[in-house]
């Protein structure tokens, strides 16, 4: 029996354990199931990790650096530009504020408040401001140019406001700079304008804007989740260059003296415009450059005086095309015809080629000149007929038929050798913008005796008021031409380096003697001929050594141009320092139109006063010993 149970015993006990089996069986399978993933996972995670550290790294590294790190650009100062003395400040940079505002941070029932503050401080339109406020602007530039004592003033308010009433402005600030032109619109359409982005748009301003600009610096910082610098961490820093100083050739007292007297005229006359060059001939240097009307250069875009005549009859694009040629610097962009003033050149030529003396009987002028194979003859100026005359009589005369028959002497080769010598085909190489290629002439292979004719007195064919005047300042230098030049020296206002700029002479057009001669004639025309009123019958003026040339240019028949008076002066007539060229567009309907008549005494006004400041000495001692002490202020 006992053996029995023990059997049984054994049994129950072997079918216990195969109960048992079966769930240690389901536990296996599920570690086995839960090891295959994870260790899918961790190869996953694993490549993950290869992926972003090797694969995808440098990229993320960049990323992160670029969302760690906090840049700055350091703004360069703009360079500033002086008259040629150094002492009168043309254009200055001055470190102002842009001014933004956020309306998503500003509370509804605050915004009037926030609006009516700034509006006031800032001194702009409240409901201009308070409807933008309102709109769905996001954030938008409240004010540009804003001088610092306005910033000081809203910052004031604006952390009173949120002590006293815990009202948040949205207002942020970035520190800019802004251009200032102390005399406005002294010697503008020179000086030019800069653009919102600081970068010159015209003048000189663009022309070199390069050296003025500067280069921006950088610094490079750590920065925190709340983009703030983050204390003792690494920074580097690289410092702005600031833009070089420039000294112009222009002095100051001379371009106020220019544009005193050429705006009286353009006035006085009823003139569309004037132009006026004052050069240095034995350097090159511009010494003053006007056009009149001119313009503001801290408001250019307000149409000047001559524009806005007409400005709310022209459309959106004539507008902008006026202002263009409002800014242009006209003494370099525009062409003209120089009249009667190019019969200098003329003489310069047949004087050089040998073709004639300056005091031999050599024309005769019957009042008009008949060119063979033509049935209509080109008469002269002056109702009486000059008769016999020599080349200095007919200078003196301005007469054109002794020029015509003078030009058709020299010939088309001859004539357009020297012009290309003289610089009329090619550009000046002034450092201003908008000078065009070359004059405008004839085909020399296509010119006919008539053409030929009327080039020899100076019409129906365009130059530059700067190609006639540097060309008449060879004459001046012993016939040698110089580069005009506009920038006298720059200045490294970071090292202290000074550049200064040379003559650079061209070629030698002329010999020194046919130079002496030209300028011996020019002075009889002052003595004896058509431009006498350059002297106006001043005493003071009576002991000056002058030389000139008046120029009446007429409108081709059937345009609707105007004439064009000029006169080309040069003082003193031996050891030239000075040669100015005043030209005025246009005389009104009932005024005299001829250069001698309203150019001339124009020019005359400028001398009286610009001589005197020169140096420049008289023949009456009572003059020398009294040299102007003229002041910018007291002429502007």
């Amino acid at each position: 029996m006992s053996k029995k149970k023990n059997i049984r015993t054994k049994k129950k006990i072997s079918k216990s354990k195969d109960n048992i089996n079966v769930p240690n069986n389901i536990k296996t399978f599920k570690v086995k199931v839960i090891l295959f993933f994870t260790s899918i996972l961790f190869i996953a995670l694993i490549a993950r990790i290869f992926f972003l550290q090797i694969i995808d790294g440098n990229r993320l590294q960049t990323l992160a650096t670029s969302n760690q790190t906090l840049t700055e650009t350091l703004l360069a100062k703009r360079g500033t530009i002086f008259d040629s003395t150094g002492q009168v400040v043309l254009a200055i940079s001055y470190d102002t504020d842009k001014i933004y505002i956020s309306p998503s941070d500003i509370k509804d029932e605050n915004k009037e408040i926030v609006a009516q503050g700034i509006a006031t401080i800032l001194e702009i339109d409240y409901n201009e401001l308070f409807s933008k406020l309102t709109s769905n602007n996001s954030k938008f530039v409240v004010a540009t140019n804003v001088e610092q004592e306005k910033v000081d003033s809203l910052k004031n308010w604006e952390k009173t406001l949120k002590k006293n009433s815990k009202i948040t402005t949205g207002l942020s600030y970035e520190n800019t700079s802004s251009r200032f032109y102390p005399h406005n619109s002294l010697a503008s359409t020179v000086i030019g304008f800069v653009g919102t982005d600081n970068h010159g748009l015209y003048g000189i301003e663009a022309s070199w804007d390069s050296f003025l600009s500067g280069t921006p610096g950088k610094s490079v910082s750590l920065k925190d989740a709340k983009q703030s610098e983050i204390a003792n961490s690494e920074q580097s820093y690289i410092a702005a260059e600031n833009g070089y100083n420039i000294n112009l050739t222009i002095d100051a007292n001379i371009q106020s003296i220019v544009e005193k007297y050429l705006a009286e005229a353009v006035s006085n006359y009823k003139c569309e415009s004037g132009i006026t060059i004052a050069m240095n001939p034995s350097n090159g240097k511009i010494l003053a450059m006007a056009d009149y009307p001119n313009y503001n250069c801290n408001d250019h875009n307000t149409p000047n005086s001559y524009l806005a005549q007409t400005w709310d009859s022209l459309s959106s694009e004539d507008k902008l095309t006026s202002l263009f040629r409002m800014w242009a610097p006209k003494a370099v962009t525009d062409t003209y015809e120089p009249g009667s003033v190019f019969k200098i050149i003329t003489s310069s030529i047949a004087l050089e080629e040998n073709i004639i003396d300056t005091d031999v009987v050599t024309f005769n002028c019957t009042g008009s000149y008949l060119i063979e194979g033509e049935n209509k003859p080109i008469h002269c100026h002056s109702k009486v007929p000059h008769g016999a005359q020599t080349l200095r009589q007919a200078l003196e005369n301005s007469c054109n038929p002794s020029f015509i028959d003078l030009g058709l002497r020299i010939g088309a080769q001859r004539s357009y050798k020297y012009y290309e010598a003289f610089g009329f085909f090619g550009k000046t190489g002034i450092s201003l913008s908008g000078e065009p290629k070359s004059g405008i002439f004839y085909d020399i292979d296509k010119i006919n005796q008539h053409e030929l004719g009327t080039l020899s007195f100076g019409q129906r064919f365009n130059i530059t008021p700067l190609q006639m005047i540097t060309a008449a300042c060879a004459i001046a230098n012993d016939g040698v031409l110089l580069q005009p030049q506009i920038v006298d020296k720059i200045t490294n206002v970071d090292t202290g380096e000074v550049t200064t700029f040379a003559p650079k002479e061209v070629c030698q057009v002329l010999s020194k003697e046919t130079a002496d001669s030209v300028a011996s004639m020019m002075e009889s025309v002052v003595k004896d001929g058509t431009g006498k009123l350059v002297k106006d019958g001043s005493p003071e003026m009576a002991g000056y050594s002058i030389g000139g040339k008046t120029g009446t240019s007429e409108p081709i028949y059937g345009s609707t141009d105007g004439y064009i008076a000029s006169y080309l002066a040069i003082s003193p007539v031996e050891n030239t320092q000075i040669v100015l060229l005043v030209i005025l567009d246009t005389p009104g309907e009932g005024v005299n139109h001829n250069g001698g008549q309203i150019a001339a005494p124009t020019a005359g006004k400028m001398l009286k006063e610009i001589l005197p400041y020169m140096g420049v000495e008289s023949g009456n001692k009572e003059d020398n010993n009294s040299n102007s002490n003229i002041q910018i202020d007291d002429l502007y």
